[in-house]
């Protein structure tokens, strides 16, 4: 096993084994998780001054073109406002897809020390490349296991804010397989904890 898909296991591995109620292992040595009981409905007070306040932030244009190619610069900086292959999901709809499709996947393609709750770890997702190179193939692999093969489950990526890009690689790497319902969180875990959602603690990797 090379050090690449050592790296996909553990992410997945770490974030999943902090969950409770846990099913049967998969391939990956990684338990794969219950459903992740739907996020607590904001209250009005957070709507005005959370999601639905904070969502202009989250599409936000800085006049960065979007790209069908892997992003080879910094992983820092504005980001562009659509992805070719996927769409936009902002903190609402994320809350509403999460609630009312419990299949949805979410990846954290970040690695920071807080997830969202069932989030999935895949930052080796992020590195620039070729969509022929072994991150490519590993990450495959990956999204075959946890998605059992069905191309049309929606899968989310997030990573820090609308500065981030980590996310919009990983989400490109997905479409390019063919998943049709590819989500790029924009807003990432800054977003998140804007408005008022709960985040989990993940574990440190081994020394």
């Amino acid at each position: 096993m090379n050090a690449a898909l050592r790296r996909f296991i553990f992410g997945a591995s770490a974030l999943l084994c902090a969950l409770p109620g846990a099913l049967a292992q998969n391939s990956f040595g990684g338990p794969l998780p219950a459903p992740s009981p739907a996020p607590p409905a904001p209250g009005p007070s957070a709507l005005k001054g959370g999601v639905n306040a904070g969502e202009q932030g989250e599409r936000q244009d800085f006049g960065v073109a979007a790209k069908k190619e892997l992003h080879t610069g910094a992983m820092h900086g504005p980001t562009p406002a659509s992805i070719p292959g996927g769409q936009i999901i902002t903190t609402q709809a994320l809350i509403d897809l999460r609630r009312t499709q419990p299949k949805a996947l979410v990846f954290d393609v970040l690695g920071g020390p807080e997830a969202l709750p069932g989030a999935l770890g895949a930052l080796p997702a992020h590195q620039a490349g070729s969509f022929d190179d072994a991150v490519q193939r590993e990450f495959g692999q990956y999204l075959q296991q946890v998605t059992q093969g069905n191309k049309d489950v929606p899968l989310v990526f997030y990573c820090q804010s609308v500065q981030c890009w980590m996310s919009y690689n990983a989400a490109l790497r997905a479409g390019r397989m063919g998943y049709t319902r590819v989500l790029w969180y924009r807003g990432g875990i800054e977003a998140w904890k804007r408005a008022g959602q709960p985040v989990q603690s993940t574990p440190k990797p081994p020394r």
